[in-house]
């Protein structure tokens, strides 16, 4: 099975959690075999463990894709190293859930932009941790972070203002185009949430523009038809 292509026109491809609809989500495994086609990015979430380690995961706990359920922030990187996750028919794989510096020198090995979500509110330390992190991997030109707090963003900016961010949300509400416009941030957003009239107010405002999560070909052309900047998904691949 392969990816399934879609007219994408001036749209870019994202890998949610990797190729996650053919390999593990957010395992190295997805990493690799994203990476080794042509996505622009490819996305992945990022949380801190009880020793401070960064690795990536989806979820708070890991009990959804590995053989034992274990909490995230609560565990140490050892205790999760420990975890072997899922594959597609349930059985558990020779495959742990990878370390931040593991998703990064993949992406920079591939060419890839990292598109890193910060699940939870993180404090102000470990997004300065989190960013050195960044830039030791040589990695600080490729990232675009995401996030549903925007403290976090906000905090990113402070330390970095140069970096690339998106606001990650589910729903429209008024007094979200002119908050990222007085920020200057960008969007991700549900595709359902869009409409042809939305993109437009977004494109004119200057701001970039990412739907997740699209599978459906006939969607996402008619997303990439509106001008849509960035489309992801678990399975579709811009032609």
């Amino acid at each position: 099975m392969k990816p399934t292509p879609f007219a994408a026109g001036g749209a870019k491809s994202v890998a949610h959690r990797g190729l996650s609809a053919l390999y593990p989500e957010n395992s190295g495994e997805a990493f690799r075999a994203a990476a080794q086609l042509p996505y622009f990015g490819i996305e992945t979430d990022v949380h801190v463990t009880r020793d401070g380690k960064f690795v990536v995961i989806h979820d708070d706990t890991t009990g959804r894709v590995g053989d034992r359920d274990l909490s995230v922030e609560g565990s140490t990187a050892a205790e999760l190293a420990e975890v072997r996750l899922l594959g597609k028919d349930g059985a558990p794989r020779e495959l742990r859930i990878p370390a931040l510096r593991d998703y990064l020198d993949i992406c920079r090995e591939g060419d890839k932009v990292c598109v890193l979500e910060l699940k939870n509110r993180f404090d102000p330390a470990d997004i300065q941790r989190l960013l050195a992190e960044v830039e030791a991997a040589g990695c600080r030109d490729r990232m675009i972070y995401i996030s549903f707090f925007m403290e976090n963003l906000d905090t990113l900016r402070k330390l970095d203002p140069a970096c690339t961010v998106q606001f990650l949300i589910s729903k429209w509400t008024e007094e979200l185009l002119p908050t990222l416009i007085k920020k200057k941030m960008d969007l991700d957003i549900h595709y359902g949430a869009l409409d042809e009239e939305k993109v437009r107010a977004i494109l004119d405002a200057g701001l970039t523009l990412n739907a997740w999560t699209v599978d459906d070909p006939a969607k996402a052309e008619r997303l990439a038809a509106w001008g849509v900047h960035q489309i992801t998904s678990n399975i579709l691949l811009g032609e």
